[in-house]
């Protein structure tokens, strides 16, 4: 593998972005090699340059201002820096292909997804049409979507998220591409869906001996996947090796940082590590320097002792859901609630249906069962987690507490508050008792508002704040307490990272003082670096103010960090209920096996493993 002949060689490039800020150097003198047959991974947070570097292969930067202002980009002997866009547009998409982040936005919604695979194939391979769609069914069936020669006929809406990402890959591979770009390909997918997705890329690259430029921001990916690794940060490359040598022996401060702060299933930690307990920055110039950070043994002793240990439900409840109580079981300063205490949220046979209508007159001819008959307790100060695949009903669920949507039938009682039929203003009393931070922290802050607005706007409602000046204080003071500066106040959302404006989405759920908090997936869409802030900030949160949460994920192993208690949902019910380290150490059911096999394992003996089938399925490729 190591003596595969080199496909693409990037030499010295440069891209820079001029505006009216001054210039930003997105991509600064980066160097790199991807093999043929190999799939190179290039790992960094967001703003790294990774993106950049894939768009100016594709040489898919914006015009007006993006500049290559050096370097070279070889590719089967030719220069694609310096190529004219007549001769550019010959290889996009038939040499060089590329699967973008959200195949939600990159598939046309008015069009037929066959018909927008047909016109890469016609375009490039000057087919018929009835070939072209002949063509497409046999890369739906590659790709493993099942009834292909229906499905070719399907709307983009009428797909789910894996479809969706599989559509872009038959797109992707319908020209037999030698390189093949992948773009942060399943960050926003399930975690079941990711390994297959996964399982897929490898299977099509060993089977056509294509090379891959695999680019995410989770290095545990990366472990499934790559050979060689290189890691960017601020647009420069700081790591450069093979995906083992990165796992066993990172030298950069940087890389050693995205290593840490993933949560992992097996982990001790109460805290995660991050970045910054590795390196600092400092700015000389228009230049970063790293300075490393020596982790001490007392610091790693810290991450693993610091916080307040599990609550679990009273024994006699634990008992009945098949996890009785037994000593010296749990961490030693686990506790469970007193017997007898009432929950702070009970939630009794629970169910959410919407109507399914057709014909010209809108008959419901049958019901999509969302929820379907769920019951749970949350105890005060708890964190229960709600865990699942899309279309589980998690989300629902916690829409269905606040009633955002209205349950179909069941009860939902808060404090002693019966949700499900109390009245407007006893509705608008307990939302300001009980709060949500939503999935996607720019769709849920209002862009025309300002950070100030948008935090003392839910005080003016609750009429929390004697006056104007009370309410910013309180809302620099908030900013603060989310690790953010005071003097924000002034800035909109599109001013700020993602993690950051997730932090303000938090900063407003602590606006009106709740009890209770609804986290919708509140980490799923941040680069495991920020992802790992602002799990830390919610625990120290939930400490600080004595705060319960309901924390909704795909990602058992976020969940299991962060949980007391944990439910696994699939088609709208509870399939297993408990204490989140039981059911991670001895699940009972097969859907909550699949989906912890299915999260991605960093460990040396996988790697090792990888590397293995990648040799043996190069050496059945050459024989054949």
């Amino acid at each position: 593998m190591a003596d595969a002949p080199t496909l693409v060689d990037i030499q010295g490039l440069k891209t820079y972005f001029h505006t009216d800020g001054g210039i930003v150097k997105a991509v600064d003198d980066l160097s790199i090699k991807i093999k043929e047959g190999h799939t190179l991974g290039l790992v960094g947070e967001s703003g790294s340059g990774k993106s950049v570097t894939s768009l100016t292969i594709m040489r898919l930067l914006p015009e007006v201002s993006a500049n290559i202002e050096a370097g070279s980009i070889s590719f089967l002997g030719r220069d694609l820096v310096r190529l004219p866009d007549a001769e550019m547009r010959s290889i996009r998409g038939k040499d060089i292909s590329m699967i973008f982040q959200e195949p939600t936005t990159s598939l046309n919604p008015v069009f037929k997804v066959g018909k927008q695979v047909m016109e890469a194939i016609i375009l490039h391979q000057k087919v018929s049409k009835s070939e072209a769609r002949k063509r497409t069914i046999e890369l739906f069936e590659e790709v493993g979507i099942r009834d292909a020669s229906r499905r070719v006929d399907s709307y983009p809406h009428e797909m789910s998220g894996g479809q969706k990402q599989r559509v872009m890959i038959a797109m992707a591979l319908s020209c037999n591409p030698k390189l093949l770009i992948a773009d942060e390909p399943t960050t926003a997918l399930d975690v079941t869906i990711q390994a297959q997705i996964l399982d897929l890329i490898r299977e099509l690259r060993d089977e056509r001996g294509m090379s891959i430029l695999f680019i995410t921001h989770d290095l545990g990916v990366i472990a499934e996947i790559a050979d060689d690794v290189a890691v960017m940060f601020n647009g420069k490359l700081v790591e450069y090796n093979t995906i083992l040598e990165i796992f066993t022996n990172a030298q950069h401060p940087y890389t050693k940082g995205l290593l840490a702060c993933r949560p992992q299933l097996e982990s001790t930690f109460r805290r995660l590590p991050t970045v910054v307990d590795f390196m600092e920055t400092k700015q000389v110039g228009d230049q970063t320097e790293v300075i490393e950070r020596v982790v001490d043994e007392e610091r790693m002793k810290a991450l693993v002792s610091k916080g307040r240990g599990r609550l679990l439900h009273p024994k006699a409840e634990l008992k009945s859901m098949g996890h009785p109580w037994e000593e010296g079981q749990h961490e030693a300063d686990t506790t469970t609630v007193p017997d007898g205490q009432s929950p702070v949220l009970a939630v009794e046979d629970l169910k959410v249906y919407f109507p399914i209508k057709k014909g010209v007159l809108s008959r419901t001819v049958d019901h999509v069962r969302a929820v379907d008959g769920i019951s749970f307790n949350v105890y005060k100060g708890q964190t229960l987690g709600l865990v699942g695949e899309s279309g589980c009903g998690k989300t629902t669920t916690g829409r269905a507490i606040l009633r955002l949507v209205q349950p179909t039938s069941g009860k939902v009682t808060f404090e002693g508050i019966d949700a499900t039929t109390a009245s407007g203003s006893e509705l608008r009393a307990m939302r300001r008792r009980i709060q949500i931070i939503f999935q996607d922290p720019y769709g849920s802050l209002n862009p025309r508002m300002t950070i100030d607005a948008a935090l003392t706007e839910p005080m003016m409602v609750h009429k929390l704040g004697g006056s104007r000046k009370d309410r910013r204080e309180r809302a620099a003071s908030l900013l603060e307490e989310v690790g953010l500066k005071g003097d924000f106040l002034g800035r909109y959302p599109h001013e700020f990272s993602g993690g950051q404006r997730q932090r303000i989405c938090i900063a407003r759920a602590l606006a009106v003082e709740p009890e209770f908090i609804i986290c919708d997936e509140s980490v799923s869409a941040l680069d495991v670096s920020v992802q790992a802030q602002v799990l830390n900030l919610l625990k120290d949160l939930q400490e600080e103010h004595g705060l319960t949460y309901v924390f909704i994920s795909h990602d058992l192993s976020v969940v299991k960090f962060m949980s007391d208690m944990m439910a696994v949902m699939n088609m709208g019910k509870i399939v297993e209920f408990g204490p989140s380290e039981s059911i991670y150490a001895n699940p009972v059911e097969e859907y909550t096996q699949r989906l912890i096999e299915a999260i991605p394992k960093d460990t040396i003996k996988n790697i090792e493993r990888r590397q293995s089938d990648r040799i043996a399925a190069l050496k059945k490729r050459q024989a054949g």
